[in-house]
């Protein structure tokens, strides 16, 4: 038996387990949105930071990265690990992954995906759209164990740039925070 699991976060830049290959590519049918909120490692209970989940929306694509893993050890290995890190993320969807934009056969199918559905009943850190200028006030000002909100948006626009993918909602959110930044800076 052999694991797959697709990255479209922080996975993209650091897996945090092993693995035996590695794919770029895409899942269809979903967008990268940053409503989920963060509170055990981009923010904290009572300022959490936001991170990205998947939204469904037909006729879109979302890009990252497929991980292989092989042997019962390492996938259950992955697997605790997996369920830890992505704890606040309360579904699981098999999806079919492609490395070719004009092919219309999976590179793999049934990779692992960890959504955070909007579900407050059953993702009580959701957080959901806003406009971008309240999304990236939120992320300039979140910060938890894993560091300052605002890295976790830049490392992610920096691999997804890596990979070739150039996300519109990740560029304008990345884009819109440097601006609150400098202005930051300004003022001081």
């Amino acid at each position: 038996m052999v694991l797959w699991v697709f990255g479209y976060g922080s996975l993209i830049w650091k897996a945090g387990f092993r693995y035996d290959e590695r794919l770029v590519g895409f899942i269809n049918g979903f967008r990268r949105v940053f409503y989920q909120g963060s509170t055990d490692h981009r923010g904290t209970p009572a300022y959490p930071g936001r991170t990205v989940t998947l939204e469904a929306s037909p006729g879109d694509v979302c890009w990252g990265v497929a991980y292989k893993v092989s042997g019962e050890e390492d996938e259950q290995i992955a697997l605790s690990y997996l369920e830890v890190r992505e704890k606040q993320y309360d579904e699981k969807a098999y999806l079919d992954f492609f490395t070719d934009p004009m092919s219309t056969t999976p590179a793999v199918s049934g990779v692992l995906v960890y959504i955070a559905s909007p579900d407050k009943n059953l993702n009580r850190n959701y957080l959901g759209p806003a406009s971008l200028e309240e999304m990236a006030n939120q992320i300039v000002n979140a910060e938890g164990p894993s560091g300052p909100n605002r890295d976790y948006l830049f490392q992610l626009e920096k691999a997804l740039l890596h990979l070739g993918c150039e996300d519109k909602h990740v560029m304008d959110l990345a884009n819109a925070v440097r601006s609150i930044i400098a202005e930051m800076n300004m003022s001081l």
